[in-house]
């Protein structure tokens, strides 16, 4: 299956003009291969939450988790949808994967919280809010990274 010189500059932002292309081959590549493979993992979520059932097996619940989970890729894919960095991308994908590994484990499609390390709440005054700050990124797992601080 190819994908189209159009979808592939729809998908990069940029336009190729004529004789000089300011996007290289490899970077084209590169980013139709990222395209094949987001989009498969978008299907991927479609599909798990079409057959998604709720562990309390009540249907409200189910249909209630299976709009949460639409709701949650389609935000995060269009919030998400303007990288075109290769690492950028990359690192997305992971973390959807761990998303959908997690939630397929426990059985659970909303977010595990994250819990503070020890002295995650310090005063915040100087040199110990940096710190603080420090210390609140490095506990945020991978699979958390396009929510939001709160």
């Amino acid at each position: 299956m190819q994908v189209s010189q159009k979808k592939i500059r729809s998908y990069s932002g940029k336009k190729n003009s004529g004789g000089g292309d300011s996007v290289s081959e490899t970077e084209q590549t590169k980013r139709s291969f990222y395209f094949r493979d987001v989009l498969s993992l978008y299907r991927r979520v479609l599909r798990i939450a079409r057959v998604w059932n709720a562990q309390s097996a009540l249907q409200i619940d189910t249909e209630t988790e299976r709009k949460y989970i639409v709701q949650e890729a389609r935000s995060l894919f269009r919030q998400n949808m303007q990288i075109t960095e290769p690492v950028s991308i990359r690192r997305c994908i992971d973390e959807c994967e761990a998303r959908i590994e997690i939630g397929l484990h426990y059985m659970n499609p909303y977010p595990r919280p994250t819990y503070l390390p020890p002295m995650g709440l310090a005063t915040q005054k100087g040199r110990k809010l940096r710190t603080q700050q420090k210390l609140r990124k490095q506990a945020k797992p991978v699979y958390l990274e396009s929510q939001e601080e709160t």
